[in-house]
């Protein structure tokens, strides 16, 4: 018979606290996201003398695909704009001190 074991440190129902440094780059993804849908607004909102570029599509589709692209090209770091936001930010974070060197997430 096979026996299963268990650590218990393994089965912890609180969450990880975030370092500020995770913190950031949540919050860098977030704004990128952010701008990608205000990005697409305005280049929706453009008129070239012509039908929207997607036929007659709903208004709502149009959106909803927009706002899961904007969110994908965010976490993906496709454009790249969070990983400038966070770097640049970064310096301005206290040193973090314990088992960290302060150097994650890339510089």
């Amino acid at each position: 018979m096979t026996t299963i074991s268990t650590s218990a440190a393994n089965l912890s129902l609180t969450p990880k606290a975030q370092t500020e440094r995770e913190k950031l780059s949540g919050a860098a993804k977030q704004f990128e996201a952010i701008f990608v849908r205000q990005m697409l607004s305005a280049a929706r909102a453009s008129n070239f003398g012509d039908d929207d570029v997607f036929g007659k599509m709903d208004q709502t589709f149009v959106q909803m695909r927009d706002d899961r692209f904007a969110e994908i090209a965010s976490q993906t770091g496709a454009l790249g704009f969070a990983r400038q936001i966070e770097n640049h930010l970064a310096a301005l974070l206290p040193k973090e001190t314990g088992t960290g060197n302060g150097t994650e997430g890339g510089a």
